[in-house]
């Protein structure tokens, strides 16, 4: 598989995965993006760049989950915010945006479409023999997942396997995991459930960072741009926290 490129440098890569407020939904009014890009979102030709759907590198900009994220209007999401964030302490970052909104835990199984059009897009971004190399996947999903207690029973297996497949199918065991603990829901007597599985799981070189408390749009389910730019901070402080280390073994 090969990756047409703009650019051959050697880049650390992100894979942005899970489902909306990961996809990005911050300015969306009435199906439809205000078009307001934050400072700490700003575009950065050097340094910051995007795996399209056609599995070709450009310059990232927002919004990065416009031609994934096809069946919604996607606004400004965590990706721009974080990796303006870490790319001093990084070096030039590629993120491979991922994340569908709406969607549940089983729906990113092994064999699933989600899943593996993950994978193949994480795969075509080691591809082109510059040297780049995988940093960590960044995960906020689960909102679907609040739906009935059997959802939640399932939940943390699910979770689990999901990250074991990846390193698994990515060759890289060490591979970093920074989730997201949910800040919204679909049905509210869950989200606690979901955010408890969240916050608790104990695996090797998953971080949880914690979103209650953002603010929410007017939909009590998707986070503000404002939030968003937030949250990536937030993720950006885990990682370079957690993984960013001479210990750290990708």
């Amino acid at each position: 598989m090969e990756v047409m490129s703009s650019t051959n440098i050697a880049k650390k890569l992100f894979i942005l995965s899970g489902q909306s407020n990961m996809a990005g939904r911050g300015g969306v009014e009435h199906k439809r993006w205000d078009g307001v890009v934050p400072p700490e979102c700003a575009t950065d030709s050097q340094n910051i760049y995007r795996l399209d759907a056609n599995l070709r590198w450009e310059v990232a900009q927002e919004t990065l989950h416009h031609d994934i994220d096809t069946k919604k209007a996607c606004g400004v999401g965590p990706g721009m915010p974080f990796a303006n964030a870490v790319k001093e302490r990084v070096g030039v970052i590629g993120l491979v945006p991922c994340a569908i909104g709406g969607t549940a835990i089983k729906e990113w199984a092994r064999g699933e479409h989600l899943y593996e059009d993950m994978v193949k897009r994480a795969k075509a971004a080691v591809s082109g023999g510059d040297g780049s190399e995988f940093a960590a996947l960044l995960w906020y999903q689960g909102e679907s997942d609040t739906t009935s207690q059997d959802q939640v029973d399932a939940y943390k297996h699910k979770m689990e396997e999901l990250i074991h497949n990846v390193r698994a199918d990515l060759n890289l065991p060490n591979l970093p995991v920074v989730q997201v603990a949910l800040a919204s829901g679909i049905e509210k007597k869950y989200v606690d459930e979901i955010r408890a599985i969240q916050l608790g799981m104990d695996l090797p070189n998953v971080v949880c960072v914690d979103a209650e408390g953002l603010k929410l749009k007017e939909d009590n389910m998707h986070l503000t741009t404002e939030a968003q730019v937030q949250l990536g901070h937030s993720l950006a402080q885990a990682f370079l926290t957690n993984f960013l280390t001479e210990k750290a073994d990708i």
